[in-house]
């Protein structure tokens, strides 16, 4: 049963991405980067209560009212899909740190171009790093907030959570800006690399701002909240 509603969810998906994208790339010379992203987020938001009806998988947020006004650094454990989906509808606006082969699929990877997302190509890392850190500054000093899953790939939840990068210690002390700790079990439900979704509900929880002034300190700060609340939401 949860194989045809699988299937009945990715026909949706799919059959409502490419309109979407090409509404988002055809709107891309004339409408500002937040309502491009805004428009988005309502396809992400349908996407997910879609997902709800069809496949049961369900969520709930707790702090939310941890979410600052001004810009800071978006650290999360990366499992799905779920949450890929799901943390571009908290902020506006928002850069997502990305794979660079990401923009190279058609309509999809075209729209998300147009959603200004810092790309890179992850084989050369020192080049990265100093991309992240450089574009992460422009962002933030145009108001955006960085979304970074500092494992650098999704994990399986059997697998707890992976090293982090110091990067997310290093944006948010180089742009006195706050790391905000989001710790979720999506890979449970939306498992990776797998067609049949599993019924339940998603946690996700939303820790206070952190801030520091040793990079690896504070990327540690936020690693150990996180373990310690996935491992409770387990």
């Amino acid at each position: 049963m949860q194989i045809f509603k699988s299937l009945i969810f990715n026909i949706i998906l799919y059959t409502t991405l490419i309109p979407v994208a090409l509404l988002i790339i055809l709107l891309y010379p004339f409408v500002s980067t937040i309502n491009l992203q805004k428009i988005s987020s309502n396809w992400v938001l349908f996407i997910l209560h879609t997902l709800r009806i069809v496949c049961g998988i369900t969520w709930e947020v707790t702090g939310r009212e941890n979410i600052p006004e001004t810009p800071f650094i978006l650290v999360s454990n990366h499992q799905s899909a779920w949450e890929s989906f799901y943390l571009q509808t908290l902020c506006f606006p928002s850069a997502s740190i990305i794979k660079k082969e990401l923009l190279y699929i058609p309509f999809f990877g075209w729209a998300l171009a147009c959603l200004k997302p810092i790309h890179l190509r992850r084989k050369k890392k020192i080049k990265s790093l100093k991309k992240v850190l450089s574009s992460g500054k422009k962002k933030i000093s145009s108001g955006f907030t960085i979304i970074i899953f500092p494992e650098g790939t999704r994990s399986k939840p059997e697998d707890g959570i992976k090293k982090f990068s110091n990067s997310c210690g290093l944006l948010s002390i180089e742009n006195n800006v706050p790391i905000v700790p989001i710790c979720h079990n999506s890979g449970s439900f939306w498992i990776n690399r797998r067609f049949t979704k599993k019924e339940g509900e998603v946690k996700i929880r939303i820790g206070r701002p952190m801030y520091g002034d040793n990079p690896k300190e504070l990327t540690n700060k936020a690693y150990q909240w996180i373990n310690r609340n996935f491992m409770e939401i387990t």
